[in-house]
């Protein structure tokens, strides 16, 4: 009779599950009971269906990165293989995806709350700020761990290297994401950052769920400066893509948006320093040509060409005063040359020249005839050269 020891049997069940592709790959709906979490950080919990049941083991890494933990009595998809555990003799689904059954109601909460948050303004197009062309630091916010980070700060060295990036990091996935990402933010709040990038790498959607929380999407709202989402990839849509004033496809994207291009930049500064070459040039032969212009305006309108001028024509004035003066003072020379002449000829004293005399009383009467005078009487008589008395006989 031939027979299997117990581990023979476990081994040979491990190996019959291990080799079927349906149980490797599988996707098993359940309601989750008997939730435990242990010390060490992996999940042990019970898939049940009615009075079929299945035991389930969640590593702690994979539970690290869910928003939120399933609860006893949540029906969940549950992704994972089918296995047999030796020591037990159990088979145990290993689970390394999970997400709520009812994910259409998720969705439905999630267009309840973006409705709400609409209408009080958070998405409001009129309040998205710019993105500054030349920022001088930029806060990102993500996991340390991720990818999306060195992506993201490859780009920004190779980019814009002048930026300083303060990094402030967080979990983006799993119990308490939530809490350590608003916690990164207002960490940067208090900085003096030019603009945020808030990130992290694609994923399932319930790895994404984290970005949909309402306290976040107004701890975004509340920041003092621009904030970019750059979360999943570009298919993915978050709740903080709608606060956010700019929503980037990728991390990556985010990263080459907030940057502008060093390269591009020296083109524009070389481009503008042509500008203002040629502009400065065309400005200096402009005021060449105004001061040339003005130095012959100048030159026309000169002070020392004008008095220089005015004297000329002053000394022309004096030349032809001098002239006329002096033909002036000549025919004054003249005339009284004639009328000293004419008054020489009638002057008493040329009579006199003649040998004639002025015969006068003694009382100055002038005698001009004989009978006016007696014998005896005494004249003066004035000649040329004097005067003297006689007594006439």
């Amino acid at each position: 009779m031939r027979f299997l020891t117990v581990s023979q049997l476990n081994t040979y069940l491990r190996d019959l599950l291990d080799a079927d592709d349906l149980l490797n790959d599988v996707w098993v709906e359940g309601e989750v009971s008997s939730f435990n979490r242990h010390f060490s950080g992996h999940c042990y919990f019970t898939l049940k269906e009615g009075d079929a049941q299945i035991g389930a083991v969640m590593w702690k890494s994979v539970a690290a990165r869910m928003a939120t933990l399933p609860a006893n009595g949540d029906a969940v998809l549950a992704h994972g293989r089918v296995a047999f555990y030796e020591v037990r003799g159990q088979v145990q689904l290993y689970v390394d995806t999970l997400r709520p059954a009812g994910i259409g109601v998720l969705q439905a909460q999630f267009e309840r709350l973006k409705e709400r948050l609409a209408a009080e303004g958070l998405f409001d197009q009129s309040r998205k700020r710019p993105l500054p062309s030349l920022p001088r630091r930029i806060g990102i916010v993500t996991s340390p761990t991720g990818a999306a980070l060195q992506d993201m700060l490859n780009i920004l060295r190779r980019r814009y290297p002048l930026a300083e990036v303060i990094f402030a990091p967080c979990q983006v996935q799993g119990a308490g994401a939530v809490d350590t990402i608003i916690e990164a933010l207002y960490a940067l709040y208090e900085t003096d950052v030019d603009v945020i990038i808030v990130a992290r790498g694609g994923g399932a959607a319930e790895d994404l769920w984290t970005f949909n929380d309402e306290r976040l999407a107004r701890a975004v709202f509340a920041s003092p400066v621009p904030v970019v989402s750059g979360v999943g990839h570009e298919t993915d849509t978050t709740l903080i893509d709608f606060v956010a004033d700019v929503r980037a496809p990728t991390p990556s994207a985010a990263a080459e948006l907030v940057s502008p291009d060093m390269t591009e930049l020296i083109d524009d500064i070389r481009q503008l320093r042509n500008r203002l070459d040629a502009a400065m040039t065309q400005r200096l032969t402009g005021a060449r040509d105004e001061v040339s212009h003005l130095n012959r305006r100048l030159a026309l309108c000169s002070p020392e060409r004008r008095i220089r001028r005015d004297r000329q024509y002053i000394d022309d004035l004096i030349r032809r005063a001098t002239i006329m003066l002096e033909r002036r003072i000549a025919l004054a020379h003249a005339h009284l040359d004639g009328v000293r002449g004419r008054l020489q000829a009638l002057s008493p004293l040329a009579t006199l020249d003649r040998g004639y005399a002025v015969v006068q009383s003694t009382t100055g009467a002038l005698i001009t005839d004989a009978s006016l005078v007696a014998p005896d009487d005494c004249i003066e008589v004035t000649v040329r050269r004097g005067s003297f008395r006689a007594r006439v006989k």
